[in-house]
């Protein structure tokens, strides 16, 4: 039987989770194609890059 990963080794990759992966579907004026804005931005900010 094959023994699970232990949760408390995870405690040392904290720096990770303070940021996410947004992607805004932006317009663009050249060409009037659809095109992805992906970022990634402090958890704080999620909000504020799409009121932009």
């Amino acid at each position: 039987m094959a023994k699970k990963a232990v949760a408390t080794l995870q405690t040392g990759r904290q720096e990770g989770r303070n940021y996410t992966k947004v992607i805004k579907m932006v317009k663009s004026p050249k060409t009037g194609a659809y095109v992805f804005d992906e970022q990634m931005v402090p958890n704080e900010k999620v909000q504020d890059f799409f009121k932009k």
